[in-house]
């Protein structure tokens, strides 16, 4: 892999990352309700995008299946994505369920 392919997928990361944070530092000093519409706005659009990459995946298996395509370069780039966004999603539903046990167990 060359050196331009590895910065252009650190920058992709990265706009990532800086995307993901922007709804939160804007709503930090506004409220909790709002930080946490946001959080939930956020992790709605995360669902959404990982159930179009899965959809994306499937569509892709249907072609090469029916024959409507013999590149299977895309199918692989979509299993993959598909494969990533659904990993990342269940790593934020852990986070967010050890969160709320931890919660739950405090004394008040």
């Amino acid at each position: 892999m060359s050196v331009s392919a590895l910065t252009n997928i650190n920058n992709v990361v990265q706009t990532a990352l800086d995307n993901s944070r922007s709804p939160l530092k804007s709503v930090a000093d506004s409220g909790d309700s709002e930080l946490f519409s946001a959080l939930l706005g956020s992790a709605i659009d995360n669902i959404k995008t990982t159930n179009n990459y899965i959809s994306d995946a499937e569509n892709e298996e249907l072609k090469l299946a029916l024959g409507e395509t013999e590149n299977t370069h895309d199918l692989t780039i979509a299993l993959q994505k598909a494969s990533t966004a659904l990993q990342y999603t269940v790593a934020i539903r852990d986070r967010f369920l050890e969160a709320y046990k931890e919660i739950m167990n405090m004394q008040i």
